[in-house]
């Protein structure tokens, strides 16, 4: 049975739709992707797993359970954790502050300590005390991956953890979410950098205009050229 099941989801913000029937699975230990350019859906995918934006119709399961139009606390708590795009940390607070808003209870079989949080982020551990809302792009983004971290979940949603960053810094982060597959955590990866994307991901699903378009592994888009310049050639 796979961790994560979206079956046939349609989601509209209002009057205005964005998803059409998106459906795909994440194993345990797995991580897929969502690529494809802006505003074809890939953020309201996420939205709408995490109840955020519930979908109209169609399915969310984790782990078994349904939580289609779950409040997002409550599909939290059940082992979802969501990195937004605009990463969302408290800039008042300081790193360790916002570290310590995010702590929850280690659940059965493991999850993340503060040690182990540092460990994956040295750069964090050395501006622990500095305000969150002085740090560069690359630090914000590395402390809303590790706030989410904190939270103990069993899959993680990672919402174009590159936008914005300089090259150096993206290598970095992509060596760091390498290290988060490595320790066997699940993760959804939506991203338009494809180079990152082909990296890290075992099956990845390429969208346009709300719909799974292609679906395959790394190797397969790789040597697809058709696929790659209607879909991801800018």
């Amino acid at each position: 049975m796979a961790l994560l099941e979206v079956a046939a989801i349609h989601t509209a913000y209002g009057l205005s739709q964005v998803l059409f029937g998106v459906s795909f699975e994440v194993n345990a230990g797995e991580v897929v992707a969502l690529v494809g350019r802006n505003g074809v859906g890939k953020s309201t995918t996420m939205r709408s797993i995490m109840g955020l934006t519930p979908p109209a119709r169609g399915h969310v399961r984790f782990d078994g359970q349904d939580v289609t139009g779950w409040p997002a606390y409550r599909v939290a708590r059940a082992g979802i954790g969501f990195v937004p795009e605009d990463r969302r940390i408290f800039p008042e607070l300081s790193v360790w502050e916002n570290l310590d808003i995010g702590r929850r209870g280690k659940r059965s079989g493991g999850g993340w300590s503060e040690r182990q949080v540092f460990e994956l982020f040295p750069d964090l551990e050395a501006i622990r005390s500095r305000r969150g809302g002085v740090l560069s792009g690359g630090q914000q983004q590395m402390l809303t991956i590790a706030r989410t971290l904190m939270g103990n979940p069993r899959l993680l949603l990672l919402d174009e953890p590159s936008e914005g960053l300089a090259p150096l810094v993206v290598e970095n982060l992509r060596q760091q979410v390498a290290k988060l597959k490595a320790s066997g955590l699940s993760i959804v990866l939506a991203e338009q950098n494809l180079s990152f994307v082909l990296s890290l991901s075992d099956r990845l699903h390429i969208m346009e205009k709300g719909e799974i378009k292609f679906s395959g592994t790394p190797a397969e888009l790789s040597g697809n050229r058709k696929v790659l310049d209607r879909y991801l050639t800018v």
